[in-house]
């Protein structure tokens, strides 16, 4: 965020024989000055452009904000740590982040409005009409003209992934996690609903990841199935990443709350493999009671913890249309006997018991954790408006930050000590760097702190990031 400035001096108590003083008066300074590394990522490949198609502008043609350079506003705001609309009203003073939002004219001193001199970007009043405009909105609405298309940003997604998994060669096989968090509400919004598991008020949204690349955010009330709508998840994210890769295997990968017949029917007819938890019961526990008796003997023979699989065909006496394979793990802690199960449509040809659980299932609580990271750093819980929709749409905003961030992951931060860092920590090293701006007729000079400690890094993220060619598109 830049800083005004301001002659008053402060005062701070001495060091020594000295006079501590200070002034708001070093210029054009911004605390976010690695962001130019967020603006290289977009520059390079073109992540938030994508997504300015699935917006219909009604404004008039002279508006001074393109849609492009708003959403770029809010998404990067994001992604710097700024989660409210009401941080904008001092952003927009920072002539770096009108650079990192492509403005061509980056110190304001263009604008029409004399009042709006030397403020190069939007305010929060303006960049809430993304948000906020209803369906319905057109040229002649009063103020909210530009209306988003939810269902072309979700397919937005699924088109990014193929294009930029697709730099890294034709897949083999593709994993697809799918999960339902809580997000807590604290208002009068529409659609919360209290929640007995979660013990609290909120929404529950139904996320899609492959690989650690968000597919699907889709935000739901609280009072319905964890799995509400994932068939029609799958009916849009399957056909086309099919159509990018015709002989590409697929594989569902889930918890226990996503063991239903629809489901697990959907992927037997479309061809779609599954790896999906299924809650214990009395004949399933039964159906070990051999394989558990033998985890306890190995546990008091030894000590340590063990581990017996079985792998064996089951059926439910009423919910399930056919039989299917299962796997059971019998384990026995400490604390007594640990069952676990999971269903699946791969064969034992494929993979055996032991591998599909340890290490096809529970690689699942990796996408676990990109949902924390997008909720804790990324502000995917901040729907705190009234309505669902404009709820749902900071949800997709927060889902394209963390995109900035995993693109600047993957390919900027391969092969560095920090390739597996997340958002928060990313933010904090690389992110936030004091800097200097200079703006004059032919050029920008950005100054950092000489004392920055991840030069060496910073640099090698930047030269990783410019070996690929900037992106062209046509929107």
């Amino acid at each position: 965020m830049v800083t005004e400035c301001s002659r008053e001096k402060l005062l701070f108590e001495g060091h020594g024989r000295r006079e501590v003083c200070a002034a708001f008066d070093g210029g054009k300074i911004t605390s976010d000055g690695g962001g130019l590394l967020l603006r290289e990522v977009e520059e390079r490949f073109g992540i938030l452009r994508s997504f300015t198609a699935s917006f219909t502008d009604h404004r008039s043609e002279h508006s001074e904000f393109s849609v492009e350079e708003l959403l770029r506003q809010r998404v990067m705001g994001i992604a710097l740590g700024y989660e409210d609309l009401n941080d904008h009203e001092q952003l927009r003073h920072d002539p770096l982040l009108a650079l990192m939002c492509g403005r061509r004219d980056i110190t304001g001193q263009d604008r029409a409005a004399e009042c709006s001199k030397g403020v190069p970007l939007a305010g929060k009043s303006t960049l809430n009409r993304l948000e906020l405009t209803p369906v319905g909105a057109t040229k002649n609405s009063r103020y909210k003209k530009i209306v988003a298309s939810v269902s072309t940003l979700q397919d937005t997604l699924v088109d990014v992934f193929i294009r930029m998994r697709s730099k890294q060669g034709v897949p083999t096989e593709l994993v697809l996690d799918l999960d339902a968090t809580d997000d807590p509400v604290h208002g009068d919004q529409l659609g919360k609903f209290f929640h007995g598991y979660y013990k609290s008020y909120c929404f529950l949204p139904l996320y899609t990841f492959c690989g650690g690349w968000p597919l699907g955010a889709v935000l739901r009330p609280s009072n319905i199935d964890g799995c509400a709508g994932t068939v029609k998840e799958l009916e849009r994210i399957v056909p086309r990443l099919r159509a990018a890769w015709p002989n590409v295997r697929m594989i569902v990968r889930a918890d226990g709350g996503f063991c239903r017949d629809n489901i697990l029917a959907w992927c037997e007819k479309n061809r779609v493999d599954y790896i999906i938890g299924l809650a214990k019961n009395k004949r399933l526990v039964k159906a070990i009671g051999g394989e558990l008796q033998q985890a306890k003997v190995q546990f008091e023979a030894t000590g340590e913890a063990a581990r017996v699989f079985k792998d064996f065909r089951y059926r439910t006496k009423e919910t399930w249309s056919c039989e299917r394979r299962v796997i059971g793990k019998a384990e026995h802690l400490r604390k007594g006997a640990n069952s676990r199960f999971v269903v699946t449509s791969l064969s034992l040809e494929r993979v055996d018991a032991r591998m599909l659980y340890e290490d096809r299932y529970c690689a699942r609580g990796d996408m676990e954790n990109r949902i924390k990271e997008q909720q804790l750093y990324l502000f995917a819980d901040r729907t705190s408006t009234h309505n669902m929709r404009s709820n749902q749409l900071r949800l997709l905003f927060s889902t394209m930050a963390y995109l900035l961030h995993h693109v600047l992951r993957e390919f900027g931060l391969a092969g560095t000590e920090m390739q597996n860092a997340q958002a928060g920590t990313i933010r904090s090293k690389l992110l936030k760097i004091g800097t200097k701006i200079q703006v004059s007729v032919r050029r920008v000079v950005i100054s950092f702190s000489e004392s920055y400690p991840y030069q060496p890094l910073f640099e090698r993220v930047l030269a990783n990031l410019r070996r690929h060619r900037p992106q062209v598109m046509q929107v």
